[in-house]
Protein backbone atom coordinates (compact mmCIF):
# COMPACT_ATOMS: atom_id res chain seq x y z
CA UNK A 1 0.00 0.00 0.00
CA UNK A 2 1.22 3.53 -0.78
CA UNK A 3 1.95 6.19 1.83
CA UNK A 4 -0.80 8.22 0.19
CA UNK A 5 -3.44 5.55 0.77
CA UNK A 6 -2.35 5.17 4.41
CA UNK A 7 -2.58 8.92 4.88
CA UNK A 8 -6.00 9.09 3.25
CA UNK A 9 -7.21 6.31 5.55
CA UNK A 10 -5.94 8.14 8.65
CA UNK A 11 -8.19 11.16 8.14
CA UNK A 12 -10.94 10.33 10.67
CA UNK A 13 -8.41 10.34 13.53
CA UNK A 14 -6.52 13.31 12.11
CA UNK A 15 -9.73 15.34 11.85
CA UNK A 16 -10.57 14.60 15.47
CA UNK A 17 -7.19 15.98 16.52
CA UNK A 18 -7.67 19.04 14.32
CA UNK A 19 -10.99 19.80 16.03
CA UNK A 20 -9.29 19.60 19.44
CA UNK A 21 -6.43 21.87 18.34
CA UNK A 22 -8.79 24.53 16.95
CA UNK A 23 -9.75 25.71 20.44
CA UNK A 24 -6.28 27.10 21.14
CA UNK A 25 -5.11 27.99 17.63
CA UNK A 26 -3.76 31.54 17.26
CA UNK A 27 -5.79 32.30 14.13
CA UNK A 28 -7.36 35.58 12.96
CA UNK A 29 -9.99 37.04 15.26
CA UNK A 30 -13.42 38.26 14.16
CA UNK A 31 -13.30 41.74 12.68
CA UNK A 32 -9.71 41.57 11.46
CA UNK A 33 -9.00 42.18 7.78
CA UNK A 34 -7.25 39.03 6.66
CA UNK A 35 -5.24 37.69 3.71
CA UNK A 36 -4.66 33.95 3.37
CA UNK A 37 -1.71 32.85 1.25
CA UNK A 38 -0.57 29.49 -0.14
CA UNK A 39 0.56 27.50 -3.18
CA UNK A 40 -0.96 24.40 -4.77
CA UNK A 41 -3.14 22.49 -2.31
CA UNK A 42 -2.44 25.09 0.38
CA UNK A 43 -3.86 27.75 -1.94
CA UNK A 44 -7.05 25.72 -2.20
CA UNK A 45 -7.20 25.75 1.62
CA UNK A 46 -6.63 29.52 1.65
CA UNK A 47 -9.40 30.17 -0.87
CA UNK A 48 -11.88 27.93 0.94
CA UNK A 49 -11.05 29.61 4.25
CA UNK A 50 -11.51 33.08 2.78
CA UNK A 51 -14.99 32.23 1.52
CA UNK A 52 -15.95 30.49 4.77
CA UNK A 53 -14.68 33.31 6.98
CA UNK A 54 -16.50 36.07 5.12
CA UNK A 55 -19.68 34.01 4.89
CA UNK A 56 -19.53 33.42 8.66
CA UNK A 57 -19.40 37.18 9.20
CA UNK A 58 -15.88 37.27 10.65
CA UNK A 59 -14.66 40.02 8.34
CA UNK A 60 -13.02 40.82 5.01
CA UNK A 61 -10.87 37.91 3.87
CA UNK A 62 -8.90 37.62 0.65
CA UNK A 63 -6.84 34.70 -0.67
CA UNK A 64 -3.79 34.82 -2.92
CA UNK A 65 -1.28 32.55 -4.58
CA UNK A 66 1.93 33.41 -2.74
CA UNK A 67 3.52 34.64 -5.96
CA UNK A 68 0.62 37.06 -6.59
CA UNK A 69 0.18 38.67 -3.17
CA UNK A 70 -0.96 42.31 -3.27
CA UNK A 71 0.77 44.17 -0.44
CA UNK A 72 -0.98 47.48 -1.18
CA UNK A 73 -4.18 46.50 0.62
CA UNK A 74 -4.59 47.19 4.29
CA UNK A 75 -4.66 43.92 6.23
CA UNK A 76 -4.53 43.36 9.97
CA UNK A 77 -3.53 39.71 9.81
CA UNK A 78 -1.95 37.43 7.19
CA UNK A 79 -2.22 33.64 7.29
CA UNK A 80 0.52 31.72 5.46
CA UNK A 81 -0.28 28.06 4.72
CA UNK A 82 2.41 25.53 3.78
CA UNK A 83 2.73 21.87 4.72
CA UNK A 84 6.54 21.93 4.75
CA UNK A 85 7.03 25.57 5.69
CA UNK A 86 9.85 25.81 3.16
CA UNK A 87 8.10 26.82 -0.08
CA UNK A 88 10.08 29.63 -1.67
CA UNK A 89 7.12 31.73 -2.84
CA UNK A 90 5.41 31.55 0.56
CA UNK A 91 8.55 32.60 2.42
CA UNK A 92 9.14 35.41 -0.06
CA UNK A 93 5.58 36.69 0.44
CA UNK A 94 6.00 36.55 4.22
CA UNK A 95 9.25 38.52 4.05
CA UNK A 96 7.53 41.25 2.02
CA UNK A 97 4.75 41.70 4.59
CA UNK A 98 4.50 45.33 5.71
CA UNK A 99 5.43 46.03 9.32
CA UNK A 100 2.68 46.09 11.90
CA UNK A 101 0.70 43.19 10.40
CA UNK A 102 0.18 40.07 12.49
CA UNK A 103 1.41 36.96 10.68
CA UNK A 104 0.40 33.37 11.38
CA UNK A 105 1.76 30.19 9.81
CA UNK A 106 -0.21 26.99 9.37
CA UNK A 107 2.33 24.21 8.80
CA UNK A 108 3.24 20.64 9.75
CA UNK A 109 6.87 21.36 10.71
CA UNK A 110 7.62 23.47 13.77
CA UNK A 111 11.29 23.65 12.75
CA UNK A 112 10.58 25.11 9.31
CA UNK A 113 11.50 28.70 8.45
CA UNK A 114 7.85 29.64 8.03
CA UNK A 115 7.00 28.66 11.61
CA UNK A 116 9.93 30.55 13.09
CA UNK A 117 9.42 33.75 11.09
CA UNK A 118 5.71 34.40 11.74
CA UNK A 119 4.20 36.11 14.76
CA UNK A 120 2.16 33.00 15.55
CA UNK A 121 2.41 29.39 14.40
CA UNK A 122 -0.37 26.81 14.24
CA UNK A 123 1.24 23.38 14.09
CA UNK A 124 -0.38 20.44 12.29
CA UNK A 125 2.47 18.00 12.93
CA UNK A 126 -0.09 15.21 13.45
CA UNK A 127 -1.16 15.68 9.81
CA UNK A 128 2.31 15.63 8.22
CA UNK A 129 2.81 13.24 5.31
CA UNK A 130 5.47 11.12 3.64
CA UNK A 131 3.81 11.18 0.22
CA UNK A 132 4.62 14.06 -2.10
CA UNK A 133 0.87 14.27 -2.79
CA UNK A 134 -0.89 15.96 0.11
CA UNK A 135 -4.15 14.59 1.46
CA UNK A 136 -4.63 14.70 5.22
CA UNK A 137 -2.74 17.97 5.78
CA UNK A 138 -5.15 19.71 3.41
CA UNK A 139 -8.29 18.33 5.00
CA UNK A 140 -6.99 18.70 8.57
CA UNK A 141 -6.24 22.37 7.89
CA UNK A 142 -9.76 22.91 6.54
CA UNK A 143 -11.37 21.10 9.48
CA UNK A 144 -9.33 23.13 11.98
CA UNK A 145 -10.15 26.41 10.25
CA UNK A 146 -13.86 25.58 10.09
CA UNK A 147 -13.90 24.66 13.78
CA UNK A 148 -12.12 27.92 14.62
CA UNK A 149 -14.88 29.78 12.74
CA UNK A 150 -17.34 28.21 15.20
CA UNK A 151 -18.77 25.71 12.73
CA UNK A 152 -19.96 22.48 14.34
CA UNK A 153 -17.75 19.88 12.63
CA UNK A 154 -17.85 17.22 15.34
CA UNK A 155 -19.68 14.74 13.09
CA UNK A 156 -17.06 14.90 10.32
CA UNK A 157 -14.65 12.18 11.59
CA UNK A 158 -17.44 9.60 11.67
CA UNK A 159 -18.61 10.68 8.21
CA UNK A 160 -15.05 10.34 6.93
CA UNK A 161 -14.82 6.81 8.31
CA UNK A 162 -18.07 5.88 6.56
CA UNK A 163 -16.79 7.29 3.27
CA UNK A 164 -13.57 5.29 3.57
CA UNK A 165 -15.63 2.11 3.94
CA UNK A 166 -17.74 2.81 0.86
CA UNK A 167 -16.63 0.88 -2.26
CA UNK A 168 -15.67 2.91 -5.30
CA UNK A 169 -17.38 1.89 -8.52
CA UNK A 170 -14.76 -0.12 -10.46
CA UNK A 171 -15.96 1.28 -13.80
CA UNK A 172 -14.56 4.67 -12.80
CA UNK A 173 -11.12 3.33 -13.63
CA UNK A 174 -12.25 2.99 -17.26
CA UNK A 175 -13.06 6.69 -17.68
CA UNK A 176 -10.57 9.11 -19.21
CA UNK A 177 -11.87 12.55 -18.16
CA UNK A 178 -13.08 13.88 -14.80
CA UNK A 179 -14.88 17.14 -14.07
CA UNK A 180 -15.40 18.26 -10.45
CA UNK A 181 -18.03 20.83 -9.54
CA UNK A 182 -18.74 22.71 -6.32
CA UNK A 183 -20.59 25.75 -5.04
CA UNK A 184 -19.32 28.41 -2.64
CA UNK A 185 -16.28 27.27 -0.68
CA UNK A 186 -16.83 23.75 -2.07
CA UNK A 187 -15.72 25.01 -5.49
CA UNK A 188 -12.20 25.25 -4.07
CA UNK A 189 -12.51 21.72 -2.70
CA UNK A 190 -13.45 20.70 -6.25
CA UNK A 191 -10.21 22.34 -7.40
CA UNK A 192 -8.36 20.20 -4.86
CA UNK A 193 -10.11 17.03 -6.06
CA UNK A 194 -9.04 17.67 -9.64
CA UNK A 195 -5.50 18.45 -8.51
CA UNK A 196 -5.25 15.10 -6.71
CA UNK A 197 -6.11 13.21 -9.90
CA UNK A 198 -3.59 15.19 -11.91
CA UNK A 199 -0.81 14.78 -9.35
CA UNK A 200 -1.24 11.19 -8.23
CA UNK A 201 -2.38 9.52 -11.44
CA UNK A 202 -1.61 11.88 -14.37
CA UNK A 203 -5.31 11.94 -15.17
CA UNK A 204 -7.09 14.62 -17.19
CA UNK A 205 -9.17 16.46 -14.61
CA UNK A 206 -10.75 19.90 -14.38
CA UNK A 207 -12.91 21.78 -11.90
CA UNK A 208 -15.40 24.64 -11.96
CA UNK A 209 -17.87 26.53 -9.80
CA UNK A 210 -20.89 24.33 -10.45
CA UNK A 211 -23.10 26.86 -12.21
CA UNK A 212 -20.26 27.65 -14.65
CA UNK A 213 -20.38 24.09 -16.01
CA UNK A 214 -23.18 24.98 -18.45
CA UNK A 215 -21.19 27.95 -19.75
CA UNK A 216 -18.86 25.99 -21.99
CA UNK A 217 -17.33 23.04 -20.09
CA UNK A 218 -20.41 20.86 -20.60
CA UNK A 219 -19.54 20.73 -24.31
CA UNK A 220 -16.62 18.33 -23.74
CA UNK A 221 -18.55 15.87 -21.54
CA UNK A 222 -19.44 12.52 -23.09
CA UNK A 223 -19.40 8.79 -22.37
CA UNK A 224 -15.73 8.99 -21.36
CA UNK A 225 -16.39 11.67 -18.74
CA UNK A 226 -17.19 11.52 -15.04
CA UNK A 227 -18.93 14.61 -13.64
CA UNK A 228 -18.47 14.58 -9.86
CA UNK A 229 -20.22 16.98 -7.49
CA UNK A 230 -18.48 18.15 -4.32
CA UNK A 231 -21.11 19.09 -1.76
CA UNK A 232 -24.65 19.98 -2.80
CA UNK A 233 -25.26 20.44 -6.54
CA UNK A 234 -28.62 21.41 -8.13
CA UNK A 235 -30.51 18.38 -9.42
CA UNK A 236 -31.18 20.14 -12.73
CA UNK A 237 -27.44 20.54 -13.29
CA UNK A 238 -26.83 16.85 -12.60
CA UNK A 239 -29.57 16.02 -15.11
CA UNK A 240 -27.97 18.23 -17.76
CA UNK A 241 -24.63 16.49 -17.19
CA UNK A 242 -26.25 13.07 -17.48
CA UNK A 243 -27.77 13.98 -20.84
CA UNK A 244 -24.25 14.31 -22.29
CA UNK A 245 -23.70 10.61 -21.63
CA UNK A 246 -21.31 11.29 -18.76
CA UNK A 247 -21.25 9.23 -15.59
CA UNK A 248 -22.64 11.54 -12.91
CA UNK A 249 -21.67 11.18 -9.25
CA UNK A 250 -23.38 13.47 -6.76
CA UNK A 251 -22.68 12.26 -3.20
CA UNK A 252 -24.19 15.42 -1.69
CA UNK A 253 -22.27 15.11 1.56
CA UNK A 254 -19.93 17.47 3.34
CA UNK A 255 -17.42 18.73 0.75
CA UNK A 256 -14.42 17.38 2.67
CA UNK A 257 -16.03 13.96 2.96
CA UNK A 258 -16.73 14.01 -0.78
CA UNK A 259 -13.07 14.95 -1.32
CA UNK A 260 -12.00 11.69 0.33
CA UNK A 261 -13.76 9.82 -2.46
CA UNK A 262 -11.76 11.77 -5.04
CA UNK A 263 -8.52 11.11 -3.15
CA UNK A 264 -9.25 7.39 -3.17
CA UNK A 265 -10.12 7.57 -6.86
CA UNK A 266 -6.72 9.12 -7.58
CA UNK A 267 -4.99 6.16 -5.93
CA UNK A 268 -7.19 3.70 -7.83
CA UNK A 269 -6.39 5.36 -11.15
CA UNK A 270 -2.68 5.38 -10.35
CA UNK A 271 -2.76 1.65 -9.61
CA UNK A 272 -4.59 1.03 -12.88
CA UNK A 273 -1.83 2.86 -14.77
CA UNK A 274 1.05 1.37 -12.81
CA UNK A 275 2.01 4.79 -11.41
CA UNK A 276 3.50 5.36 -7.95
CA UNK A 277 1.11 7.91 -6.40
CA UNK A 278 3.69 8.90 -3.78
CA UNK A 279 6.21 10.17 -6.35
CA UNK A 280 4.47 12.24 -9.05
CA UNK A 281 6.48 13.10 -12.12
CA UNK A 282 8.31 16.45 -11.86
CA UNK A 283 7.00 17.18 -8.35
CA UNK A 284 8.58 17.32 -4.89
CA UNK A 285 7.21 17.87 -1.37
CA UNK A 286 8.28 21.51 -1.47
CA UNK A 287 9.05 23.88 -4.32
CA UNK A 288 12.38 25.46 -3.36
CA UNK A 289 13.72 27.83 -6.01
CA UNK A 290 17.31 28.93 -6.47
Amino acid sequence: MSYLMDEIASQPDVWSTAIDRARRAALPAPGERVAAIGCGSSLNVARAYARLRETAGHGQTDAYPASELMTTRGYDHMLFISRTGTTTEVLSALRKTPSGIITTSLTADEGAPLASETTNSVLLDFADERSVVSSRFVTAAMVLLRAHLDEDVRALPAQAAAELARPLAPELAERAEFTFLGRGWASFVADEAALKLREASRTWAESYPAMEYRHGPISVSDQNTVVWGIGEIPASLAADAARTGATVIMPGGDPLVDLIGAQRLAVMLAARKGIDPDQPRALSRSVILA
